[in-house]
This record gives C-alpha cells, sequence and structure tokens, in this order.
C-alpha cells in the first residue's frame, strides 16, 4: 500500500502539463492548457489542462483526473505502475512495505534496467537506419503490401548479416547489458569459459516491441527468406516478460479507443499488414498463449475485445488458452469475442482476397464468449447420452468455477442447464459455484446516503477543491455539522479528515485521486470543480468561517427555542441559557471583526 503522504509529494513534484503533453497536443489557453481529447473523437479542442489544479477536464466527455489518473486511462498502466512511472521522473522512489530488496540492490536493480532500456534504444535506432539502405528488406516489405509509412509507424527495422555488427553500435561490445538484454550470445565451452560472442539478430526484419510507456524493452526478427525459425524472439530479461507484453499495444491505443474494440491476432506480421489495410487497432500476443496478465491489460484499453484465430487446431488450441485466460477477468459490463477465419486464411490475405468490408462484417459476426465456452465443451460429446451429459458438466466445472458471480455467468449456466437436462440450481449445485447466482435471493436494497445539498454541498465542494481549508476546521466546528443530521455529518468529517491528513501542502489534485480509490460518491463534485475556473483561497477561506459560524448560530438557535421543553430544571435552564446567549456573543463578535479586517 503507497502511503498517501507519497501520492501528495509526487502529485506536487510533477507537472500534468508535462505528463499529459507527452501524449497530446496542447497549447495555451488563458490560464490552462488546451488540446484535443485522446479520449474520444473531437474536431476542436474541448480537452483542458489546469498547472494550477494540476488536474485534467473534458468537456465533451467529461474524462478528468490527475497525472496519476492520466496514465492510468491512456496508458492502460496500473495504479501501482502509474504512481512508479511518475516517480521516477522526478527522482521518488516508492516506497513499500512488502519491498525487503535492501536499498543498495533496489538502486543496482534501477541502474540495470536503465543500462538494458539504454541498450535496446540504441539497437532501435540502429536496426531503423539499416533498413532504409538495405534493398532486399524493402523489396520483402513491398511484397507483403507494407507502405514506408507503416514501417515508420511500428519502428521497423532491419538487421543485415554479419556476426557483430552490433560492435559498430556499442564500443564496449562486451558490456554485461548486451547479454542481459538479449541483443548478442555468449557462446562458450564445455568448461563454461566465454568462447566468442555474437548478434542474436542477423538478417531479419525487426520488430520492435514496446511497453506501455513506450520503451523498448524487445525485438521480434522475421526471417526474409527461407529459415528456421522464421520468427525469433528477444529472451525473457528484467525489461521484457512475453507473457506481460502485447506487441503493438503502443501503437495501437488510440485506434483501439476510436473503433471501441480491440483485435487480437497470432503475430506482428498480422499486426502491422492490417494496420496497413485500415485496421490499427490489432495486436499480438508475443509467441505465448494468451495470459490473464494479457487480457486485464487490454480491458483496460476497452471494453470490447476480439480473439482472431486460424480455424486450424492450434488456432483452436489458442483460443481454448484465450478463453481460460479470459474467464476470471469477464464482468458484465466488458464484451470478449472469438473470430476463427478459414483455414486457408490468417487477417492479412483475407482482408486482401475478400476485402476490408467483409473483414469488417467478420468481426461483427465474431462468437461471443459464452457460445464458444458451451461449444468448446459439448462439442465433442453426444448429448443425446447421459454420460456425454455428463462429460459436458465435467468439463465445463473448472471453466464456469473460475468465473466471478455474475449476469453473464448465470447466462452460461442456463444455456449449459438447457443442453445438460438439468436445471441451473442443479448446475450451480453441482458445481459449488461461489455465490450461486440461480438460487441466492438478493438482499433487499441498501439506502444510500441522502445526497449532499445547499450549506452541505457548498462546504463539500469548497474543501474538495482546497484541502488546506480543512485545517481551519475545529473540534467546534466539526460537532456543529451534526446540525446536517448524523449521515451528512459523518460525510463531513470523514472528508476533513482526508483533507487534513494531506497537510499544508495538499492540493485538489491529491484529495481528489485519494477521493476516486475510495469510491464514486465524489466524482461529479470533482467533475464539477475541475470544468470551472480556480476559485480564490482567501476568499473561500472567509466564506467558510462564516458558514461554520452560521451553522453554530444556527444550531443554538434551535437549542435555545427547544430549552424550555427540555425536562430541565429551572437553575438547569438558566444555566444553559446564559452559556447560549454568551456563546451567540462570542459568534457575533468575531464576525464583526472579520468585517473591520477585510
Amino acid at each position: 500500500m503507497i502511503p498517501q503522504s507519497f501520492i501528495t509529494d509526487l502529485l506536487n513534484r510533477v507537472d500534468i502539463v508535462d505528463v499529459v503533453g507527452r501524449y497530446v497536443q496542447l497549447k495555451k489557453g488563458g490560464a490552462n492548457f488546451m488540446g484535443l481529447c485522446p479520449f474520444h473523437n473531437e474536431k476542436s479542442p474541448s480537452f483542458t489542462v489546469s498547472p494550477t489544479k494540476q488536474f485534467y477536464h473534458c468537456f465533451g466527455c467529461g474524462a478528468h483526473g490527475t497525472s496519476i489518473g492520466f496514465l492510468i486511462e491512456y496508458s492502460g498502466m496500473g495504479f501501482v505502475d502509474a504512481v512508479k512511472d511518475l516517480a521516477q521522473n522526478v527522482g521518488m522512489v516508492v516506497p513499500d512495505a512488502d519491498d525487503k530488496i535492501p536499498p543498495l540492490q533496489r538502486a543496482q536493480n534501477q541502474a540495470q534496467a536503465l543500462a538494458l532500456s539504454d541498450a535496446m534504444t540504441r539497437a532501435c535506432d540502429y536496426y531503423k537506419a539499416q533498413l532504409r539502405t538495405a534493398p532486399n528488406a524493402i523489396e520483402y516489405l513491398k511484397r507483403r503490401g507494407l507502405t514506408g509509412e507503416i514501417a515508420a509507424r511500428y519502428g521497423m527495422g532491419y538487421s543485415p548479416s554479419g556476426w557483430d555488427n552490433l560492435r559498430s553500435v556499442f564500443p564496449d561490445y562486451d558490456a554485461l547489458a548486451l547479454v542481459e538484454s538479449g541483443l548478442v550470445i555468449d557462446k562458450v565451452d564445455e568448461e563454461g569459459n566465454k568462447v566468442k560472442r555474437y548478434d542474436r539478430f542477423r538478417e531479419r526484419i525487426m520488430f520492435p516491441i514496446r511497453n506501455v510507456k513506450g520503451q523498448v524493452i524487445g525485438f521480434g526478427g522475421r526471417i526474409l527468406d527461407q529459415g528456421e525459425p522464421k520468427y525469433l524472439n528477444s529472451p525473457e530479461t528484467p525489461l521484457f516478460q512475453k507473457g506481460l507484453e502485447l506487441y503493438g499495444l503502443f501503437e495501437a491505443r488510440q485506434a483501439i479507443r476510436d473503433a471501441g474494440y480491440v483485435l487480437v491476432t497470432e503475430g506482428y506480421m498480422d499486426v502491422v499488414a492490417l494496420a496497413q489495410l485500415g485496421f490499427p487497432q490489432a495486436v499480438a500476443t508475443l509467441g505465448t498463449a494468451c495470459t490473464t496478465t494479457h487480457v486485464q491489460k487490454l480491458l483496460r484499453q476497452t471494453d470490447t475485445v476480439i480473439f482472431s484465430f486460424d480455424g486450424d487446431k492450434a488456432g483452436r488450441r489458442a483460443a481454448r488458452r484465450a478463453l481460460e485466460a479470459c474467464l476470471p477477468q469477464v464482468t458484465d459490463d466488458k464484451i470478449i469475442k472469438f473470430l476463427f477465419l478459414p483455414q486457408e486464411h490468417d487477417p492479412d490475405s483475407f482482408v486482401r482476397e475478400r476485402g476490408a468490408d467483409a473483414f469488417a462484417q467478420e468481426i461483427h459476426e465474431a462468437m461471443p464468449l459464452s457460445q464458444f465456452l458451451l461449444r468448446e465443451v459439448s462439442a465433442e460429446h453426444d448429448l443425446s447420452e447421459p454420460e456425454g451429459r455428463a462429460r459436458v458438466q465435467f468439463d465445463a466445472k473448472p471453466l464456469l468455477q473460475s468465473m466471478a458471480p455474475s449476469a453473464l455467468r448465470l447466462q452460461i449456466v442456463r444455456g449449459l442447464a438447457s443442453l445438460t437436462e438439468s436445471s441451473p440450481a442443479e448446475i450451480e449445485g453441482l458445481f459449488e459455484l461461489a455465490k450461486p447466482v440461480a438460487v441466492a435471493r438478493k438482499a433487499p436494497p441498501r439506502q444510500g446516503r441522502p445526497q449532499p445539498v445547499g450549506l452541505e454541498l457548498q462546504i463539500l465542494r469548497h474543501v474538495v477543491a482546497h484541502p488546506p481549508l480543512a485545517l481551519e476546521l475545529d473540534e467546534s466546528a466539526l460537532l456543529s455539522f451534526s446540525h446536517f443530521g448524523q449521515e451528512s455529518a459523518e460525510r463531513l468529517v470523514q472528508l476533513v479528515a482526508a483533507a487534513q491528513a494531506l497537510g499544508q501542502n495538499g492540493g485538489f489534485a491529491a484529495l481528489s485521486q485519494h477521493l476516486k480509490l475510495q469510491g464514486p460518491d465524489y466524482d461529479d463534485i470533482i467533475a464539477e470543480i475541475a470544468s470551472e475556473p480556480e476559485s480564490d483561497f482567501d476568499s473561500v477561506k472567509l466564506w467558510l468561517a462564516g458558514a461554520v459560524r452560521q451553522i453554530k448560530m444556527d444550531a443554538l438557535k434551535q437549542e435555545l427555542n427547544q430549552l424550555f421543553s427540555s425536562g430541565l430544571t429551572s437553575d438547569q435552564v438558566g444555566i444553559r441559557y446564559r452559556e447560549i446567549t454568551a456563546l451567540q456573543d462570542q459568534l457575533l463578535r468575531e464576525a464583526q471583526a472579520e468585517l473591520t479586517t477585510r
């Protein structure tokens, strides 16, 4: 758990204009910066970035957030990765209570990662330069229908013939980073002594693999003519793990948002060929089965994921593994489909032979996950026999057990029950599904906390916009909030405590990031503040002091009106009456003193 104090300090150090400006072209417009929103299609800019609030807001689609939120939404990073990325850029080290690595070793790991990243970047630049002077490689790409524009967009290159071409790039060709990054291979003798070092990639079209930050972390190399292996990937390194990365995701992010879905294919060439043919929203797994991490990354980018596989046995096996990786991530607001092309086609050949419209129609008619699951478990069994139906249920059990309770799981259970002549409740009971949906009685919905209105809403808004205001509220002010009612008072006290915890340097960005992690209760207030000009702190501070005095005055007046019917003795009434009037006089004096100092 990253401490809130670190998040506050981080957001105070980074500049959201710099963070967003890496991905969006921004122009100064008054106090803010403007640009075209990266989260929806628009022709005139409605996306604003406020350097004073350290917040972005789109007036078109309503997207808003901090520097952390922007990286999460735009790059598909998780919260921790976004924090680490920002921290690295400003020289901060993210504290981790579970991190048992000694500081010296952590520093060594960071230095190693920087060395490997630098080596990969320099190699990528070299391969790109070599492609421009390699007629055979250029001719190959032209035969595949690729233009220079597509090659440039994906940073494609060429590794020429020769065993040690990278020696011209790296003066220290024996550097450890070269072998650790997978760029070179050390040949050793039987005693384990290094005999020679040589380049891993030779005479191959080079596909740089980027992470979500755009850094080159690995390569895929495609042989030009005949030879084995046809595709050669970088080995697993501290930068690159095949089961965690997707080729083309960095380049496809905006296209995925524009299209509303991502198309997952089987190889590098599928991705670049589809981009050439009008489908830039394609990505590929890196010569390995689809993993749960892959699915998580994809669902951060879009609500619709479509897997495209060849129709042969290998394609079907790959689709089954993708299905198994998807099931733990399935929710009712996400759509996952499977597209199977004819055996004689891959996506490239299909589009070239039948056209982009035909391929788009295939995508539209792709098989939903629920249908594919039921087909997978039932295709090879005789449903007319009890044994066949039992085997279908046996095969389906681990798949359904990996799903969280949801409406979609219930629909699949009902489909399976129909196939196997059972009831949904019988299936859920037999499969021991967590939190059965078909047989569970839903608890009556809880009455939500009343929405803030009037003076309470104004106080909430001002504290969210200017968290240091909370430091002005003492215990008596917090007690006065009971005038709004118990639930409203609890809401105000909780917000004030969160704002006070940020300290004097706490800002709107830090508090809104904290509130967002707690849930959606403050989303509307945050969006309103983000869309409005920044209010003057001193003016709001005076208003808040007056508002708290007014709340206290109203509470005292109400108590005074009820005092004589409170059941107290006459002496007790007299004592409390004098206390109330004294408090009222004190509040009036404070108000008059404030007026004279303005």
